[in-house]
């Protein structure tokens, strides 16, 4: 029986899982975004929010700790730097998983893991949903009809008193 053992193995010893999701991990803080399978991608995460975690806190300890997981310096710099600057105020949930399909070979299901704060895309489209709504859309549309419609009828009627001023002088 399996009970409380909740770790997927991905059909890999104990050490090869290990030098797998810390290379992973290595690309995935250097890149912002790496293409693999859900089921890695599902690992990853759980093996690389902790250490996003402990990277807000840039003592020698955390460093430590970070840099026996990862082995990367690089990583491990960029990681410190850039990364923990930028994800400061998040409280967690640093990783977006985005499905694209199935691969054509093994037909195992694909997907990205990227840092959520490295997604431009993502957040120009969260500001522009944010600050639409439904109401405001249909006052902006009716403001606009209406005033496009008055200066539409207010042109020919000026139109006609025109050639009646010039026909009186």
């Amino acid at each position: 029986m399996r009970h409380n053992k909740k770790v997927n193995h991905l059909g890999r010893t104990n050490t090869h899982r290990d030098a797998m999701l810390s290379n992973m991990a290595s690309s995935l803080i250097k890149h912002k975004r790496i293409f693999t399978t859900t089921a890695k991608a599902k690992a990853l995460r759980k093996y690389v929010e902790p250490l996003i975690t402990k990277s807000k806190e840039d003592t020698t300890h955390s460093r430590r700790v970070v840099f026996s997981e990862l082995q990367d310096k690089y990583a491990v710099t960029e990681l410190f730097g850039d990364i923990s600057q930028k994800v400061g105020e998040r409280p967690g949930g640093y990783t977006r998983i985005i499905k694209t399909g199935n691969r054509l070979g093994d037909n195992a299901a694909m997907c990205f893991i990227e840092l959520v704060d490295y997604n431009d895309n993502m957040a120009k489209d969260a500001t522009k949903k944010g600050a639409k709504t439904r109401r405001s859309r249909k006052k902006s549309t009716t403001a606009t009809a209406t005033a496009a419609a008055a200066p539409k009828a207010a042109a020919p009627a000026e139109a006609e008193a025109i050639p009646e001023a010039v026909a009186a002088e």
